[in-house]
């Protein structure tokens, strides 16, 4: 699995349009094959935060998600209502059963 995570600050005056881009971007994103969860979510220490978390099935998923043009176009307009570059980082992961870790 492909855990991705970012975030971007929005200007004051730019905040709800970039809220409801990310939006848009993120129930596109659910549709794609691949996709297992895609959310983002306002941080509650910086109101003009907006994080984003996400979950693909593996890398062919999330090259096709970068190049799709609706993601490209999001990135575009969304960078474009940011007070500073958007982050981003991405993990190769596997699940683990929180039950083993407590286990001598």
């Amino acid at each position: 699995m492909i855990i991705i995570t970012g975030a971007i600050v929005a200007k004051p005056e730019s905040f709800e349009r970039l809220r409801t881009l990310s939006l848009e971007h993120v129930h596109r994103s659910r549709t794609e094959d691949g996709c297992q969860l895609h959310s983002v979510h306002v941080d509650v220490e910086n109101p003009l935060r907006l994080v984003f978390v996400e979950h693909w099935r593996d890398a062919a998923a999330i090259r096709k998600h970068f190049a799709d043009p609706g993601a490209r176009g999001f990135v575009a307009q969304a960078s474009q209502l940011a007070a500073s570059a958007p982050e981003i980082a991405i993990f190769d992961a596997s699940r683990i059963d929180p039950g083993t870790l407590s286990k001598a």
